[in-house]
């Protein structure tokens, strides 16, 4: 029985497909052929990012599809190839400085397999977690700076001119040069491919802008023999399936350092994508996914869009959002979408070869404007917090300036500094009683409150440990120095869910500093599990059983009953010089 559900849960198709209720049948394969319609056109476009060839970006949505639906735990998740992964992609073949078109297409898909089985020893080591290195703030301003690079990479197909330069600015400044040469059939049809995929976005939302550009654009091609007049083609596009190919491994070495950097980020910006989308689809359908297993499932994708020349695959929220809404309700979706893909490959593909690049570069670039560009969401950090706006900004310019791979880098070395810069100052306000009662609140927040005359009631937010008893001990030292004749400190320990040894230490060092200034410590709402340490250490035997309350209000009346006392009849007495 055991080992049963141990293989279901390794493979949760097994389980579903023992249990699915055929009344889903009908929604799940309209949802499938619907997201089918979605992401051909739009799976052409982000091979176009990556700079490999047509078919590839199809091999990796089928492979992508066809194994999550496997290996998944959500029902409404469709995976295969992003504007965001396409950009890493593509910033990693420029950083490696490769050209040739077969190196390009074996590298991508190299670190696609790469990134695949990072994904599987995440999901053995259980290590989810890194995917907080990136915070929010930090992948908007990312994708927001990405997508900008690739708008200003597509821009020289929109007018059949040809651009140099290092970096997006650059390559912008050349591409403003070239207007003047610009080829004139190729303006027209890039701008009318524009106002096509952007206007219907507006008029007709829920019809899906690339597939339409893609047919009309091939239409167009045809009738009015557009490679005749000298507008760019994409070329040729083969019939067939993909076939399992390991990428080059000699390759692979000479580049090693990118290829393990690119691997990194798509599996960091891939499972912050993948992890809440998974979430949000469990929550409004009712039923439970496995984050680990979730995990499993990306490494699995990734490694079969590897080994079958594609490139990376995550979540689509777009594609997601659209099979949740045309009725998916199991992995059938998927499977359907991904078989469909395979259809496609065996007899459309060729049909591709006549799309104009103009055409092609419309579909990228209102994929990624409408996919990474978050304009609300810039907007909200820069009212809502002005840090986290400049984080996102700072992420943003160095996709710019250094390329997509190093933008990626840039928002890990920021969110590790504002991570460090938050752990090592915590929160640790002066607290006043509420007027009539024994609660005890924020001075700051409230300025009526009343202050106890010689009594500094503060508190601790977060854990005592390394990176935060310095704080503490500059707090307790702050009291003392700033506020003449205080007499005694409360320290609210109840946001102090857990101490280490170091931060036991600085305790008794507090206690030490307390001592030499003629203060008295006294610790209110001690945790059970901070008790035991400080107990284990020596701590409270040299604080004293009566110097630790079950609240702060008895806390500030049992110094002031001892403050009343006569100074020799004082527990803490100090003794005469």
């Amino acid at each position: 029985m055991t080992g049963r559900t141990t293989g279901t849960s390794r493979v949760p198709i097994i389980g579903w497909l023992r249990t699915y209720d055929r009344s889903w049948l009908r929604g799940d394969l309209i949802a499938g052929v619907t997201v089918l319609a979605l992401v051909v056109p739009k799976n052409l476009g982000y091979a176009g990012i990556a700079g490999i060839p047509l078919q590839n970006g199809l091999y990796a949505a089928a492979a992508g599809a066809i194994l999550y639906a496997i290996f998944g735990t959500s029902r409404q998740i469709s995976v295969g190839p992003s504007s965001g992964l396409a950009a890493v992609a593509a910033s990693a073949v420029l950083a490696a400085g490769i050209v040739d078109e077969k190196a390009v297409a074996s590298f991508v898909a190299g670190i696609t397999l790469a990134s695949g089985l990072l994904y599987l020893v995440v999901a053995v080591l259980r290590m989810g977690w890194i995917a907080q290195f990136l915070s929010r703030a930090v992948v908007t301003g990312f994708l927001f700076g990405a997508a900008l690079d690739v708008v200003i990479g597509e821009l020289p197909k929109l007018t059949g001119t040809t651009v140099s330069g290092s970096n997006p600015i650059q390559e912008l400044w050349s591409w403003l040069t070239t207007l003047g040469a610009a080829h004139g059939t190729t303006v027209v049809v890039g701008l009318l491919s524009l106002a096509v995929v952007f206007g219907l976005r507006v008029v007709a939302p829920q019809v899906p802008g690339a597939l339409v550009l893609v047919v009309g654009g091939l239409l167009a091609s045809w009738l009015l023999g557009l490679g005749d007049r000298g507008v760019a083609l994409v070329g040729d596009v083969p019939r067939g399936l993909p076939t399992v190919v390991v990428p080059d491994l000699t390759l692979m070495w000479d580049h090693v350092g990118v290829g393990a950097v690119a691997a990194f980020a798509l599996v960091l910006i891939g499972f912050s994508q993948t992890a809440g989308d998974a979430r949000a689809f469990a929550a409004r359908h009712r039923y439970q996914i496995d984050v680990d297993q979730e995990s499993v499932a990306q490494g699995v994708a990734n490694a079969g869009a590897g080994l079958l020349q594609g490139m990376p695959v995550s979540t689509s929220l777009s594609a997601s959002s659209l099979n949740d809404h045309s009725g998916a309700r199991s992995g059938l979706a998927s499977l359907t979408t991904g078989f469909g893909v395979l259809l496609t490959l065996l007899l459309l593909a060729p049909l591709f070869s006549g799309l104009p690049k103009p055409v092609l570069a419309a579909i990228i670039i209102e994929a990624v404007v409408m996919g990474m560009m978050d304009l609300p969401e810039m907007r909200r950090l820069l009212r809502v917090k002005r840090f986290d706006f400049g984080v996102a900004l700072a992420a943003l310019l160095g996709a710019l300036v250094f390329g997509v791979l190093a933008g990626v880098l840039i928002g890990v070395a920021l969110s590790i500094f504002w991570l460090v810069k938050v752990s090592t100052r915590p929160h640790i306000p002066t607290l006043a009683r509420e007027p009539g009662t024994d609660v005890y609140r924020d001075l700051s927040d409230h300025p009526d409150g009343e202050v106890v005359p010689g009594i500094a009631v503060i508190r601790m937010d977060g854990g005592l440990f390394f990176a935060t008893s310095d704080a503490l001990e500059d707090r307790i030292r702050e009291v003392i120095h700033s506020e003449p004749g205080v007499f005694g400190i409360v320290l609210d320990c109840g946001g102090i869910d857990f101490v280490d040894s170091q931060g036991s230490a600085k305790m008794g060092d507090v206690l030490d500093l307390a001592h030499d200034s003629a203060v008295v410590l006294r610790l209110a709402r001690l945790k059970a599990s901070v008790r035991a340490t400080l107990e284990v250490d020596g701590v409270l035997d040299r604080l004293g059983a009566d110097h630790v309350h079950g609240n702060i209000s008895r806390a500030v009346q049992a110094e002031l009953r001892e403050r009343a006392q006569p100074p020799a009849a004082r527990p803490d007495a100090l003794p005469d010089p």
